[in-house]
This record gives structure tokens, sequence and C-alpha cells, in this order.
């Protein structure tokens, strides 16, 4: 009998092979299934164990900032970023909500369902032009004017048709002001278009703070609501707008106007009519007022006389005026605005001699000319410009009639110029330059000199060495 089999519990006896042994044995891949199966119950163990214990990584550390400090941080950032910011979580969305202050509406739901308010309540500066009419989004035909871009649903009807037809009711619109004066109490500038008078109160009652106001298709009923603003200081009025739409401001509504924003600093007329009495209300009532911008007018004639009596105007533009005043009357009656400092002239036709000749003699204390692409400017009427002897500064750009002749004749006169601008003016010639214009230029502070685009080519040549012969750069070694 041998040791192993006397002794049944010695160690080195071998135990029988089971099942299982024999089948992991020769099944590799059921390994790797069985390791896995381990590995998902340990990974399983240390999530249970992790959440006994808060993983500080993933917790939001700026909940322990109040939002008023939030706000201040945020800020600071550049505007890039807001959008990028309010994607973070819905306290950011809301913060970056309150930093905004300006705003083009662009869906009238947005504003009368009350969203505006919610998502935006520190609003300052409203647009409602683009939101005020409604236009299919799926068109492909595209409507664009300087003031309005829309989509249309077919093309073969006129831009009025097409306006009245997508711009949103007077009663709807009304609405809307309302909704916008009693969620921003605090707005500073709106721009709404075809609003009515009760729309207008209702802002003025609310909005207290309102300085500024563009109003688009204005007219002398409307006027009756902007009066009511008592605090507005700039203001914009655009009455009658040619292929667009048709509105009538006159004399009435200026006189209202005038009567009842006392405080105005800056007024724009586009497309209003009125006449001397209309200005003379403007000038006796606003007091304060220091820019006057009078634009494609449709005023009676007589009207320049009227500006004498804004005393302390010390800017006039007149922009896309088809005509001056064809019977501005005689001298003593003109007067002129002792108070003014700028005359710009833009897209006018001069062509009436009394009207420029009565527009120097109204403005003949400025001190700064500008005179932008205005037709029918020549030697002549640019002569009539000698009452201005106090001028500084003068810019004439894309006057294609007046010549080198016209233009020293007339800056030889002003002792006082400082500053000369002439841009695109085809007829000044470099080579019709005198010694006396020449001196004069030496004396200026401040020349630009491009009437044609040859002298623009030397001029930029200039102190280069280019444009000479090339023995100075091909010479031979």
């Amino acid at each position: 009998m041998s040791v192993l089999e006397e002794n049944p519990d010695s160690p080195l006896k071998k135990r029988p092979p089971r099942w299982s042994d024999i089948w992991l044995k020769k099944t590799k891949p059921l390994k790797h299934v069985v390791f896995a199966m381990q590995l998902q119950s340990l990974a399983s163990k240390d999530l249970k164990s992790q959440t006994l214990i808060p993983h500080f990584a993933n917790i939001d550390r700026t909940l322990l900032l109040s939002d008023e400090l939030l706000l201040k941080i945020l800020s600071k950032l550049p505007l890039s970023q807001r959008n990028p910011n309010s994607l973070v979580c819905k306290r950011w969305l809301y913060l970056q909500g309150r930093l905004v202050r300006s705003l083009k509406i662009l869906d009238w739901n947005f504003l009368v369902s009350g969203r505006l308010i919610t998502r935006f309540p520190n609003l300052a500066h409203v647009d409602l032009l683009n939101g005020c009419l409604f236009s299919p989004r799926n068109s492909g035909i595209l409507l664009t004017h300087r003031m309005v871009s829309m989509q249309m649903r077919y093309g073969n009807c006129s831009n009025w048709e097409l306006l009245e037809e997508n711009l949103l009711p007077v009663e709807v619109v009304d609405g809307g002001l309302q909704a916008l004066a009693n969620g921003c109490p605090n707005l500073r500038r709106l721009v709404v278009i075809n609003a009515s008078e009760l729309g207008l109160l209702t802002l003025a009652e609310e909005c207290l703070t309102l300085q500024e106001l563009e109003l688009h298709k204005c007219n002398d009923n409307v006027l009756r609501g902007i009066a009511a603003c008592e605090n507005l200081q700039i203001l914009k009025l655009v009455g009658n707008v040619d292929g667009l739409y048709c509105s009538l401001v006159s004399d009435v509504g200026l006189t209202i106007l005038a009567q009842g924003c006392k405080r105005l600093v800056r007024l724009e007329l586009s497309g209003c009519e009125g006449s001397f009495d209309g200005i003379k209300a403007i000038g006796q009532c606003c007091l304060m007022l220091e820019e006057l911008t009078i634009c494609d007018h449709r005023m009676e004639d007589g009207w320049l006389a009227a500006l004498s009596y804004c005393e302390n105007l010390k800017t006039l533009r007149l922009l896309s005026c088809k005509r001056i005043d064809l019977d501005p009357g005689p001298d003593e009656y003109l007067g002129f605005c002792p108070s003014l400092e700028r005359l710009h002239l833009q897209k006018c036709q001069l062509r009436s001699k009394k009207s420029v000749r009565a527009l120097f003699r109204v403005c003949e204390a400025v001190r700064e000319v500008v005179v932008l692409d205005c037709w029918g400017l020549d030697n002549d009427m640019f002569t009539f410009a000698s009452v201005c002897r106090r001028v500084k500064f003068l810019s004439l750009e894309g006057c294609s009639l007046l010549t080198t002749e016209g233009l020293e004749a007339m800056v030889l006169s002003w002792l006082d110029l400082e500053t000369l601008v002439v841009v695109s003016c085809k007829n000044i010639k470099e080579s019709d330059i005198s010694p006396a214009l020449a001196t004069l230029f030496c004396n200026l502070k401040e020349l630009r000199w491009r009437p044609d685009a040859k002298s623009l080519l030397s001029s930029s040549l200039m102190g280069t060495g280019m444009g000479k012969k090339g023995g100075k750069f091909f010479k031979r070694t």
C-alpha cells in the first residue's frame, strides 16, 4: 500500500478535476467577460461610496456670489461674450438680460406677450420700427428702403400699397406701447411707426425719463401726444416719404409741439410741411434748441426768416432738400442767427440765387461750413458766402461746378480760416493755384487736398520718389 493511499488527508493527494475548471481552461474569451463583470461591480461600489462624500469639482462656485456682484463681473466682459455667457445656465441667462439696455424688436408678439419685459427688464432704448411691419418669412422678395427692410409676397404693387398692407393697425401699435410703458418705466429712447395720440399719451405718463423719440408716419394729431413728453430733448419727426407713405405735419402740429416740448435740444423735421409760423413758434418756445435738421421739406416760401427766432441755435443741417426757399423776402426781414456755428448742406439743390443768398445771409455768423454733394453750387453761388466772415472750417466735397478761381476768391477773404478740405471737385485744378493761394495753404493748420484722382495720386506718391524716371532705381552695377 502506498503512502498516499494510507493517508487520505495528505495535501499531496490530487483533487479530482471539476467540470467548470476544464471548461474555463479551454475558453479564453469567457475569462475576459468575467473580468469585465468584476470591474463593473467594483465601479458600482465606488459610486455608492462617492454619494456619501460630495465631489467639490462639480459644484458651481458662482452660487456663492450674489446677483449684484456677479452682474458687476459680467458687465466688465466685452459685448462679444454676452451671448455665449447667457448659455451657461438659467441664472446667467437672466443676469445677462438685465445688462441689455438697447434692443431692436422684430417680433411684435414678443412685446405684447410680456416676454420682452421678463427677459430684458432694464431696457432704455427700444426700436419698434421693423416690429410694426408684418412680412412673410418664406418670401424670396425683399424690399429695402433707407428706413425699413421687409419681405413681400409679390412684386406687382407699389411700395405704398405694400406698406399699408403689412403695417400693423394703430390699435395694435398703441397696445404694444402701453405694454412697453408699463414694463419699462425708465425708457429713454424709442423708435416707432403708425402710433396714435393715445398711445403716445400713455407713454408720456408712464415713462417720465423719455428723452429721445423718433416717430415715423407722423401727423398733427399725433403731435398732441408728443407734447405731453415734458422731458423730451431729442425728437425726429418723419412725415412724408416719397414712394413709401404720406403724412401731414403742418404749422398746427409744429405749434402744438413747440408749446409742449420746451426742453428740446435737437430737432429733425423730415418730409414735414409748414411755414414761417411753425418755425417761429419753435424758436420762441424751445429756447434750449441747439441743433435743427431739415430733410426733404415741403415748407412754404418765407420760412427762412423764422430761423432768426432761434437765438440759441448752433447747428443747422439741410439734407436732401430739392429747394431751400424760393421767395425768402427782403433782407431787412430775414435777420440772422446770432449763435449759429455750423452750417451743413448735403445732397441739396442750390439752383436758386435768391435761396442761396438768403441762406448765407441768415447764417452769416457761422464758423464751420460743410457742402457735400450739392447740385448747382458754382462760382456765382459761392460768392454769396462772402457775408460769413468768421469761417474757420470749410469742407467742399462733390462740388463739380466750382473752380479754382471761385474757391480762391472766397478763402482769401476769410482771414480766420484754419482748416480746408477739398475732395472730388473735378473743376478745381492744381495747375490754377496762384501764389497767394499757395501761401494760404502753408498757413493753414489742416489741409486735405484731393480735388480729383490725379491730385490724389500725386499726393499719395509725394515723398516716395515714385513717378520719376527709372534711372534712379535701375542703375547698372
